[in-house]
């Protein structure tokens, strides 16, 4: 396994952050991918690169896809972010933070990336247990797109290799997560995961992603380093 290449979707959030972290523990040789997507902000694409020069990535690339022209979502269109919104853990109406076809696009791109590379591992740090309900993060969608992924691309078809789509974080929950991360040297201060932060770059405290972040660290009894503007009226930070 050791140098074996493998392509790590990094959006500089705890959770891309803990999966490309359990990839070089694998033993892989990783290059990371982020994405400049018309995005509210673009902290997170710092935070991506602060992740990945922290965790010592081969090469990263941040590639400019601009869904801001589609819209469709609170983070490519002048749509407010939901703050203290019910239904936190999924189950209830797919939020408007979901942006159309964003993983598959951006896995699209990463399997591109892994062709040329000679890479047939693609690492990305979906969840369905702590998540916001985005249908494009549960297990069927996974394994739909490893099948296609096996049958779009020359590597594939040639049978030069087999494409894998891992999910470690796809059945743990957030705390587990952060656990994982702590244990294999994850600097969570240098992540991101808010979805609307003020102009000095302080997290919200109240969307969904603060909140299930905020909850997680809150119920291991560890400190998050990251600022907030504002900790979640229901959740302890």
């Amino acid at each position: 396994m050791q140098n074996k290449k493998a392509v790590v979707l990094l959006s500089g959030g705890l959770d891309s952050a803990t999966v490309l972290a359990i990839a070089r523990q694998k033993g892989f040789a990783c290059y990371s991918l982020g994405f400049d997507y018309g995005q509210r902000h673009r902290l997170e694409i710092e935070a991506a690169q602060a992740v990945a020069a922290s965790l010592g990535v081969v090469q990263h690339l941040v590639l400019a896809v601009n869904l801001r022209v589609f819209g469709g979502s609170a983070l490519t269109a002048e749509l407010a972010v939901p703050k203290n919104r019910p239904g936190l853990h999924g189950g209830g109406e797919i939020p408007v933070t979901y942006v159309p076809a964003r993983n598959t696009v951006f896995l699209s791109l990463a399997l591109a990336w892994a062709e040329t590379l000679g890479a047939y591992d693609i690492f990305l740090g979906v969840n369905a247990l702590d998540y916001s309900g985005y249908p494009d993060c549960r297990p069927e969608y996974i394994a739909a797109f490893e099948k296609l992924a096996n049958l779009a691309t020359a590597a594939g078809v040639e049978a030069r290799g087999r494409f894998r789509v891992h999910t470690p974080l796809i059945n743990m929950r957030k705390a587990d997560i952060i656990k994982t991360g702590l244990s294999l040297g994850v600097d969570y201060g240098r992540t991101l995961s808010c979805y609307d932060p003020d102009s000095q770059g302080r997290s919200c405290g109240q969307c969904d992603s603060c909140r299930l972040r905020l909850e997680a660290f809150a119920s291991i009894g560890v400190v998050d380093t990251v600022r907030y503007v504002q900790a979640s009226r229901d959740v302890a930070p």
